[in-house]
């Protein structure tokens, strides 16, 4: 209960999930026992309901809570148990030292393997309810062990390379399913094809469309589900086949999949940098006729995949404003009379505005990637100069910490899609 209730409400504070906990516990301990009243769950249930619609509620704030509590009964319960609160962007949970560890769990046991299941569980909490709670399980078996042990660094070596492969699924499925919950298995599809099109440009369409089916389908099928090994079991299966698609066309693939451990092949993919933009011929672009058809979101997608194998330092969250622009376009001209009139005269204005933000995102981001953090910061600093003179200093630094908070969150393979969408 205290796993689900903080990847709920992710930016609860201890205080209120605790209070939560207690009274669902409460709840299931008086009405799931023997020779209970059979009305007594939904008594408790409508009174745990009240309780979060009260003013001095000590439940987790949520926006939507006021526009559910404006129902009664089965309505308002049903309300309040679908909200959730939006990821935090990034994970948060640091893990202390072995020794800080030790000495915390020495102190209150219980108390910390609440808190600590409070701060993983609303750290990481798009990952699967069963990932989380294979991964905290563990955790806490290999705290409570090692700290009596009296080899306890060696004890803490040896579990922690047992829970690697755990590890690392929470971290991998967490990064997967606040993409999936953030864009829908369209636009994950999209975003993985492009994420793969940046790091093997010389592969072909054909090649990488399945592929980012198939990301797109783990998503759907795991994020949500409740069966014990779904995650694992199936991004391993996908894993398997991106090796053998992709090894013999790229070398650093090939490296990545030598592993005996698909999940750390699968970490190491996701790590590689965009490869250099190879000699292409100029794309052609799709005819509206092409793009108001039957496959017009194929031909779509495949225009979007041969910007993005182009400019390998395009970053997500730009390319998924491109998506979303692209999808809006065909919905507004596809129903004209003249879809090709209606196309042409907006494509010429997006044109205008696009191509600026498109150089201007490539660069910021192709330089973040290539350069040590502080040559970066003062070559930008430098280029800004020059482009704004008339800027004052203090107008300069501020275009400056916008650009490099955008370059240090938005250009690397895991950004957040929620926070970049905003930044974009």
């Amino acid at each position: 209960t205290i796993i689900a209730s903080s990847r709920k409400y992710s930016n609860g504070t201890f205080e209120e999930i605790s209070h939560l906990v207690q009274e669902i516990v409460s709840l299931a301990e008086t009405c799931c026992a023997d020779g209970a009243d059979p009305s007594c769950y939904d008594a408790g249930s409508t009174a745990l309901s009240e309780k979060s619609c009260s003013p001095d509620s000590p439940f987790p704030a949520h926006p939507g809570t006021a526009e559910c509590c404006a129902h009664e009964g089965l309505e308002r319960k049903l309300c309040l148990a679908a909200l959730r609160h939006p990821p935090q962007p990034l994970p948060q949970y640091l893990q202390p030292s072995d020794k800080e560890l030790c000495q915390a769990f020495r102190q209150d046991p219980r108390e910390f393997a609440d808190r600590f299941l409070y701060e993983y569980s609303s750290s990481y909490s798009q990952a699967p309810l069963l990932v989380l709670l294979a991964s905290t399980r563990t955790f806490l078996s290999m705290v409570s062990t090692c700290c009596i042990s009296p080899a306890s660094t060696a004890c803490f070596l040896k579990e922690k390379l047992e829970r690697k492969t755990l590890s690392l699924l929470t971290l991998t499925s967490n990064r997967i399913c606040s993409r999936f919950s953030a864009y829908g298995k369209d636009k994950v599809s999209f975003s993985y094809l492009a994420l793969l099109a940046q790091k093997v440009p010389t592969a072909s369409f054909e090649d990488l469309l399945p592929l980012a089916e198939g990301a797109a389908e783990v998503s759907s099928q795991c994020c949500d589900s409740v069966a014990e090994d779904c995650m694992q079991k199936k991004l391993l299966e996908h894993t398997a086949k991106v090796c053998t698609t992709l090894s013999a066309q790229d070398g650093r693939f090939a490296d990545c999949c030598k592993g005996k451990n698909l999940m750390e092949n699968h970490f190491c993919i996701l790590a590689l940098p965009p490869a250099p933009a190879p000699e292409l011929p100029e794309a052609s672009e799709p005819t509206s006729k092409e793009l108001c058809g039957k496959e017009g979101a194929l031909h779509a997608t495949r225009s979007l995949f041969e910007l993005a194998r182009r400019n390998p330092s395009l970053p997500d969250a730009v390319l998924a404003k491109l998506y979303d622009s692209s999808t809006k376009l065909r919905g507004e001209c596809c129903s004209t009379k003249d879809p090709s009139a209606c196309l042409d005269s907006r494509r010429k204005g997006m044109e205008g505005e696009l191509l600026p933000l498109l150089e201007k995102a490539s660069q910021l981001c192709g330089q973040y990637n290539k350069l040590p953090f502080l040559e970066f910061k003062k070559r930008l600093r430098e280029s800004l100069a020059q482009a704004e003179p008339e800027a004052s200093p203090a107008q300069l630094e501020q275009l400056l910490e916008q650009r490099v908070s955008f370059a240090s969150a938005c250009c690397l393979p895991d950004a957040p899609p929620l926070l970049c969408a905003s930044k974009v």
